[in-house]
């Protein structure tokens, strides 16, 4: 269906990019991405691209420094073998949190990450949820920041049927992103208000909306050590919801946070699998992996014919690509 393309694998997530080959109906590009005994990198590309148009898949997830690295010498390997474009497909755009000066003396290093891959010589990005929407003008060349919210929308429209719902953003930094998720299936929007009075003291949770008797879904981009989600359930269900769950696109899951998330008073998690998710993420009690395979698969084939890629999120387009998968 996409034409003429080459699809290389990175080491952070090789199942994402199998998937995604195989909803394109288009056979992996042979290449080895490995280790010298100092663990320096080495790309040798094993087929002839010159001429053609070839995405990296990889994902800048834990470890963070070493798949970058992958990117920019698979980037290189490309560029020098007369690749016609080459695309950096990162599910999950790591160091994506460092959008902005969060104090003096401090880097923008999202900013100097998108550098990097615009000076190795990408011609094009298609990531998936940014943490920050301005990242996308961090790049100087074209960027598609595809949206998870409408794969979600088909997940709990299938397994929440319920006329009791209820999205709620687990910070105010996330109510925009809420507030498009409640528009979609018709619910109300509830706001976590965290606020630390003074120095010393633990955080105090206000519930802004009333969530009595209300199924709640909380909706984040990525969770990392999981206390915002699980401490966001505890207030909610103290404040008389009947049962939390939490939808996240980006499953960091760092240090213990499965164990948090096992835990804690959570129905369930569902992440999606733009990071590659570890064993005891895939043997937990209350977390469920989605593929976006599908969402991210048709992108590259828009991308390949010189299609709209914007047009994917409207008209019910996404629940389409999905249908059957």
């Amino acid at each position: 269906m996409a034409g003429t393309i080459k699809i290389l694998a990175g080491n952070s997530n090789p199942p994402l990019t199998e998937a995604i080959a195989a909803y394109l109906d288009v056979p992996l590009t042979r290449c080895h991405v490995r280790r010298f005994a100092d663990m320096e990198i080495f790309v040798e590309i094993l087929e002839n691209v010159r001429g053609e148009d070839t995405f990296i898949i990889q994902s800048t997830a834990f470890p963070a420094n070493d798949h970058l690295m992958e990117v920019l010498i698979m980037t290189d390997a490309l560029r020098r073998a007369s690749a016609r474009r080459i695309t950096a497909v990162l599910p999950y755009f790591g160091y994506a949190r460092q959008d902005r000066k969060a104090g003096p003396r401090t880097p923008i290093s999202a900013k100097l990450v998108a550098n990097l891959i615009t000076h190795a010589g990408c011609d094009r990005v298609l990531t998936v949820d940014l943490h920050a929407g301005q990242i996308q003008g961090f790049f100087d060349i074209p960027t598609d920041n595809l949206f998870a919210a409408p794969v979600m929308v088909r997940d709990i429209n299938e397994r929440l049927k319920s006329d009791n719902l209820m999205v709620v953003s687990p910070d105010v930094g996330g109510v925009v992103r809420a507030r498009a998720l409640a528009k979609r299936i018709d619910a109300p929007l509830a706001i976590v208000d965290k606020r630390r009075e003074r120095a010393g003291e633990s955080e105090v949770m206000n519930i802004i909306g009333d969530v009595t008797g209300k199924c709640c879904i909380l909706l984040d981009d990525i969770i990392d050590s999981g206390g915002t989600l699980c401490n966001a359930a505890d207030a909610l269900l103290d404040q008389g919801a009947s049962e939390v769950y939490a939808y996240c696109t980006h499953g960091v899951l760092s240090g213990g946070a499965v164990a948090r998330v096992g835990a804690s008073r959570l129905k369930e998690l569902v992440i999606t699998d733009t990071i590659r998710p570890t064993e005891a993420v895939r043997n937990a009690r209350n977390i469920r992996v989605m593929s976006i395979a599908p969402l991210i698969g048709e992108a590259i084939g828009r991308v390949a014919q010189e299609a709209s890629v914007s047009s994917l999120f409207e008209n019910n387009t996404v629940a389409s690509v999905f249908k059957g998968t």
